[in-house]
C-alpha cells in the first residue's frame, strides 16, 4: 500500500522536511518474563540463508559470519546490545488503548453494527438521541447477536425474543415476562466507552480501568485549517500486524503499485535511507527518503496500538506558504487473520483537478492498490501462523528498505505479552482463543446481501467474503453503497428505455422515425453499459494481467 496517496506524492518533489528532534529511549525496567519459543533447526536457517540447486544442510553461519558476510546490507541483532534490547519489557494492556472503529460519517442511522476488536465482539449504534453507543455484542439471554436486531424508538431490540436495551445497557423491555414480573438486573449489557474525534469512532477497550481522554490520538495537520481529505474504510484478510507493516514499507510501492498511478513506476525502485529519530514504548518515528537524493523530507510516526502517519511539508517558493500532506492509516485488530483499516489522506492545497472525479472514484482506486497487496500478504499470514517462530528467524530485512518493519517487530518484542498474541522480531505468542468463523453475514453485511439481487438471497457480488471487494469496502462506506444503488438503478431504467425504444422502431413506418428511435435506443444503452461498468468498477477486484485466464 502506497505511504501518500496520489494527489499528496503530485506535489512532494519540492517538499522540505520540519525540524527534526531527537529523543532518547526511556523505559522501564519490569522483571523479566521467559517466552518459550519453539526453536528452529539449524539446517533450516541455513536453508533460509542459501539458495542453490542442492539443499544446504550446513550449520548456520554465527552473529560475527553474518555480520561479515552481509556487510551492512542485512538489519539484525548483529551485538549483544541488540540482543539485550530484545528482552526488554515494557508495562502494556491492550485493553487499557483507544481502537478506531468507525468512520463517523458512515456509521449507519437506522441499524446496528457489529465490529470486533482482537476477539471482543462489539455493537455500535447511535440511540434515540442520536449519541453513538457500544455494547458487547451478545443478549444476556441466550448469546444471539444484537447487530443481528435492530432499533426501535432509539432502543436496541435482539430479534431472537424482542429484548430491548436502553443506550446504558439497561434491559426495559422482556415480552416474555408475566404482567406484574420485573426486569432482572442480570438482564443487562456489557457498555464500552466511544468517543468522536476527528471524524473518527474510538472504543475504551477495558471495562475495569476509566477511559483515559489523554490517550485518544490526536492529529494536528487534520486540525489545520483549509485541509481537506478523502477518507475510506476497508476490510482486509490478515492480521493487522502484517498490515501495518506493509503501510511502512515504501520500497514495495514502486513494483507492487507499478503504473496504479503516474507516480508508482518501477523502474523508480532504489535504495532508501532511514533515520529513527524517537523510540518510546508507544512506538517511534523518523525521517525517510531515497538514498540517492541523501535527504529524507518524509516524516513517519508510529504509535500504540495501530495508528500509522506518514508527513510531508512544502514551502510555496512564491509566498513563503506551508503546505501540510499526511497519509493516515488507523488499523484496527478484528480478529485472527483479519483487520480493519480507515485511510485518510488530506492536505492543505488541493489540486484543482481533483474536483473533476467523483469520491467513489478515489475509493475504487484505493481498493484496487490493497488488491495488488492482498495476495502476499496473506501468504506471509498464513507462513506466519505455520512456521511458529519469530520474524527474525523468516525475514531478511535490508537496511536500504526495512528499517520501519524492524523497529515494528522489535516494539512488539517489549509490549506483546500484554496482547492476545503478537508475531515479534525475536519474540512470539500464538493465538489462544480459537479464531471466530463467520458462517452467514451478520448485522449490516446480512440486511445488505439479503436485498440484492434476490430477497433473502445472497449473490456473488454479495457473498461475505474479505476477498470480495464489495465485502471489503462497499458495505462499510455509505457513499459507495448509495452510487451503486443509483447506478444499478439507472442501469435498469435505460435497459427498459431501450428496449421499449427498440420495439417502436420495429413497430413505426417512417424511415426518420425509425432512425430517430434506434439512435435514442442506442444512447439508452450505452449510458446502461456505462453504469454496468461504473458498478463493475466499484464491485470487482483487480487482477494483475499476468494472472487472468
Amino acid at each position: 500500500m502506497a505511504l501518500l496517496h496520489p494527489v499528496v506524492l503530485s506535489h512532494t518533489s519540492l517538499l522540505s522536511p520540519t525540524p527534526k528532534l531527537l529523543f532518547s529511549l526511556t523505559s522501564p525496567n519490569p522483571p523479566l518474563i521467559q517466552l518459550k519459543l519453539k526453536p528452529l533447526p539449524t539446517t533450516k536457517r541455513g536453508l533460509h540463508a542459501k539458495c542453490g540447486a542442492v539443499a544446504d544442510t550446513r550449520a548456520a553461519p554465527s552473529v560475527d559470519e553474518e555480520k561479515e558476510e552481509g556487510n551492512n546490507v542485512l538489519l539484525g541483532p548483529t551485538s549483544e546490545e541488540d540482543r539485550k534490547e530484545q528482552r526488554v519489557l515494557v508495562d502494556y494492556d491492550w485493553t487499557e488503548e483507544w481502537y478506531p472503529l468507525y468512520l463517523t460519517k458512515d456509521v449507519p442511522e437506522d441499524a446496528p453494527l457489529g465490529l470486533t476488536v482482537y476477539h471482543k465482539q462489539l455493537v455500535l449504534y447511535r440511540d434515540g438521541s442520536g449519541q453513538l453507543r457500544c455494547h458487547e455484542d451478545r443478549c444476556p439471554h441466550r448469546l444471539a447477536k444484537l447487530s443481528e436486531g435492530q432499533l426501535i424508538d432509539g432502543r436496541l431490540e435482539c430479534l431472537y425474543h424482542g429484548w430491548q436495551f436502553e443506550g446504558d445497557g439497561k434491559c426495559v423491555k422482556i415480552p416474555q415476562l408475566p404482567a406484574n414480573a420485573k426486569i432482572p438486573k442480570a438482564a443487562c449489557l456489557k457498555p464500552y466507552e466511544v468517543r468522536d474525534s476527528q471524524g473518527v469512532i474510538w472504543v475504551w477497550m477495558s471495562q475495569k480501568t476509566p477511559p483515559n481522554p489523554n490517550k485518544i490520538p490526536w492529529f494536528e495537520n487534520f486540525a489545520r485549517p483549509g485541509f481537506n481529505d478523502i477518507s475510506t474504510i476497508h476490510e482486509l484478510p490478515y492480521d493487522h500486524s502484517i498490515l501495518l507493516e506493509n503501510l511502512m514499507d515504501p520500497a514495495h510501492v514502486p513494483i507492487s503499485h507499478d503504473r496504479t498511478d503516474w507516480t508508482a513506476k518501477r523502474e523508480d525502485a532504489q535504495a532508501l535511507s532511514f533515520e529513527v529519530t524517537e523510540r518510546s514504548d508507544r512506538g517511534f518515528a523518523g525521517w525517510w527518503g531515497r538514498a540517492s537524493e541523501k535527504s529524507t523530507p518524509n516524516f513517519l510516526r508510529f504509535e500504540a496500538p495501530c495508528c500509522l502517519q506518514n508527513n510531508r511539508e512544502i514551502v510555496d517558493e512564491k509566498t513563503g506558504e506551508t503546505h501540510y500532506f499526511t497519509g493516515l492509516f488507523l488499523c484496527r485488530p478484528s480478529g485472527q487473520g483479519k483487520s480493519m483499516l480507515i485511510v485518510r489522506f488530506g492536505n492543505t492545497r488541493r489540486s484543482p483537478l481533483i474536483k473533476l472525479f467523483p469520491k467513489w472514484y478515489f475509493h475504487q482506486n484505493a481498493c484496487k492498490v490493497f488488491e495488488q497487496d492482498m495476495g502476499f500478504l496473506s501468504s506471509q499470514n498464513e507462513i506466519l501462523m505455520k512456521e511458529k517462530v519469530p520474524t527474525k528467524e523468516l525475514y531478511l530485512n535490508l537496511r536500504s528498505s526495512d528499517t520501519w518493519v524492524l523497529e515494528y517487530r522489535k516494539w512488539m518484542d517489549k509490549v506483546g505479552h500484554g496482547m492476545p498474541y503478537h508475531f515479534g522480531h525475536g519474540t512470539i505468542w500464538l493465538p489462544q482463543e480459537p479464531a471466530v468463523v463467520e458462517h452467514a453475514p451478520a448485522g449490516l453485511v446480512a440486511g445488505i446481501s439479503a436485498s440484492s439481487p434476490a430477497k433473502g438471497g445472497i449473490g456473488t457480488m454479495h457473498a461475505p467474503n474479505l476477498s470480495n471487494r464489495y465485502f471489503r469496502h462497499v458495505i462499510h462506506c455509505k457513499g459507495c453503497r448509495t452510487v451503486v444503488k443509483a447506478f444499478e438503478e439507472w442501469k435498469k431504467g435505460l435497459s427498459a428505455v431501450a428496449v421499449v425504444l427498440t420495439a417502436l422502431a420495429i413497430l413505426v413506418s417512417g424511415r426518420q422515425w425509425k432512425t430517430l428511435l434506434l439512435v435514442s435506443a442506442a444512447l439508452c444503452s450505452g449510458g446502461a453499459y456505462a453504469c454496468s461498468t461504473a458498478i463493475a468498477m466499484n464491485t470487482t477486484n483487480f487482477i494483475r494481467t499476468h494472472r487472468r485466464l
